[in-house]
C-alpha cells in the first residue's frame, strides 16, 4: 500500500538522494499526519466526553499534539529543502533534525500535562459510561496508529528521515497507549473499580518515554555523531577501487543534514609515483565516490614507502604490536629516520574513545614491547581518535 501512495502522490519517488524528493516525502508524510490524527482526535474527544473518561480523553488531545507534530515536520522538510546560499553553504538540510527535535518536545510536554490530570483523576475520581462505540473507536485507532507507524517507518528507511522514524516511534507508543485505555474500560466496567486515572498515568509514562526517544533520534545528528558503519565500508570500497591506492585513514564524515553529506580522507599511494598521475588517480577516486554516494568529498594524497622490505618489515612488526594490546587499534602514516645509532620508528596510534588505557599507557606499552624485539629502535608515537565507530 505504501508504494501505492507513493506513486500516486509521490513524483519520482524512487530518487530518494534528490532534495526536491525528499522534500515531497515529508511533505506528504506530514499531510497525511494531520488528517489521520485530526479524525482520531475527534472520534476520541467524542468518546472521552460520553464515557467521561480523562484517559480517553487523555489520548485524545495525544492525538491532536501528533496532527501539531505533523505540521512542524512538514514546515520543517519545507525548509530543509531550501538550496544553500551565502550564510549557508551547505544548505539547510539540518532544520529537518530540528523538525524532529521539535516535534519531541510537543510529544514531551503533552505527556507532562497528561500525567497531570491523570494524577487529579486519581484524587478525584469519577464515574465512567461505558460504550460500545467508544470500544469500536478505540480498537479502530490502534489499526490506524499501526499502519501510521508502519507507514513511516518505511519512508524513514526509504528516505534515511530521523523525523519520520520519531514520528513512526511516536505512533506506536500510541498503539501502546490507547490499548492501556481500553484495558481500563473493560476492567472499569466489569470489576466496578474505576482504574482510569491509573491508566492515564500508564499513558502518559508511555508518551513521555517515546518523546525521549525521538529527541535522541534528532539530537545526536545535530551535535555531531560518528557515521554508520556500512557508509563508512562504502566510501572504503570505492577509493580502493584503484590498485594504486594502498590504504586510506583520516576519514571524517560531515552531516549537514540527509542527503547533505561531505567527507575528507587521506589515500596513501606509492611514493615513486608521478605527481600528476598521483593527483588524477585521486580526483577520480573524489569523482567516483561523490557520483555512487550523492556526497561531498575531499581527499589527501599521501605518499608513502612501500618498496623498502626493511620498512615493510618494521611496519609489519609494530602492527602485530598493536593489534596484540586490542584488535581496535590500527597504525597509519608509518615512517623511519635513521641515525647512526638509533632508527626513529614514527607513526600514529588510532584509538576509540573511552579506550581502557590512557594516551600515556599506549605509548608506553607499545614503546616497550618494540625495544623488547628491535633495542635500536624508537618509537615516535601520535595517539588520536576515531572519527568513526570502532566494533
Amino acid at each position: 500500500m505504501t508504494n501505492l501512495l507513493l506513486k500516486a502522490f509521490v513524483k519520482n519517488y524512487e530518487d530518494v538522494k534528490n532534495p526536491k524528493v525528499r522534500e515531497t516525502y515529508g511533505a506528504f508524510s506530514g499531510i497525511v499526519g494531520i488528517i489521520c490524527n485530526l479524525i482520531l482526535f475527534a472520534l476520541k474527544f467524542f468518546a472521552g466526553v460520553i464515557t467521561c473518561s480523562v484517559s480517553i480523553s487523555a489520548d485524545a488531545f495525544n492525538n491532536l499534539s501528533d496532527a501539531g507534530s505533523s505540521v512542524i515536520t512538514l514546515v520543517g522538510f519545507k525548509m530543509a529543502g531550501k538550496p544553500a546560499d551565502t550564510d549557508h553553504p551547505f544548505g539547510h538540510g539540518r532544520i529537518e533534525y530540528i523538525a524532529g527535535l521539535a516535534v519531541s518536545a510537543v510529544i514531551i510536554v503533552m505527556a507532562v500535562e497528561l500525567f497531570k490530570d491523570s494524577v487529579d483523576k486519581i484524587i478525584h475520581p469519577q464515574p465512567m459510561d461505558f460504550r460500545i462505540i467508544t470500544v469500536v473507536i478505540l480498537v479502530g485507532s490502534i489499526l490506524v496508529k499501526m499502519w501510521m507507524a508502519f507507514f513511516n517507518t518505511q519512508l524513514g528507511k526509504r528516505i534515511d528521515s530521523a523525523a519520520m522514524k520519531a514520528t513512526a516511534t511516536d505512533s506506536l507508543s500510541d498503539c501502546i497507549a490507547t490499548g492501556v485505555v481500553l484495558i481500563s474500560l473493560f476492567v472499569t466496567f466489569f470489576t466496578g473499580f474505576n482504574i482510569d486515572g491509573f491508566a492515564g498515568v500508564i499513558v502518559a509514562l508511555f508518551v513521555f518515554m517515546a518523546g525521549i526517544e525521538a529527541a535522541k533520534e534528532t539530537l545526536y545528528p545535530l551535535l555531531g555523531q560518528p557515521p554508520e558503519k556500512e557508509f563508512v565500508e562504502e566510501i572504503e570500497n570505492l577509493v580502493m577501487e584503484d590498485e594504486h591506492i594502498i590504504g586510506i585513514h583520516d576519514l571524517i564524515v560531515h552531516d549537514y543534514g540527509p542527503g547533505r553529506v561531505f567527507a575528507s580522507l587521506h589515500a596513501e599511494v606509492p611514493y615513486s609515483m608521478d605527481m600528476l598521475e598521483a593527483h588524477d588517480i585521486i580526483d577520480i577516486a573524489e569523482k567516483r565516490v561523490a557520483d555512487k554516494m550523492n556526497c561531498g568529498i575531499s581527499i589527501h594524497m599521501d605518499p608513502v614507502v612501500n618498496d623498502d622490505e626493511e620498512v615493510n618489515e618494521l611496519k609489519r612488526m609494530v602492527l602485530k604490536i598493536v593489534k596484540n594490546i586490542d584488535k581496535t587499534l590500527s597504525i597509519h602514516d608509518f615512517r623511519t629516520t635513521k641515525g647512526p645509532y638509533l632508527t626513529n620508528l614514527i607513526f600514529d596510534v588510532v584509538v576509540p574513545f573511552k579506550f581502557k588505557y590512557s594516551d600515556e599507557e599506549i605509548k608506553k606499552m607499545i614503546s616497550q614491547q618494540i625495544s623488547e624485539k628491535k633495542e635500536r629502535c624508537y618509537a615516535v608515537i601520535t595517539v588520536e581518535r576515531s572519527y568513526t565507530k570502532i566494533d
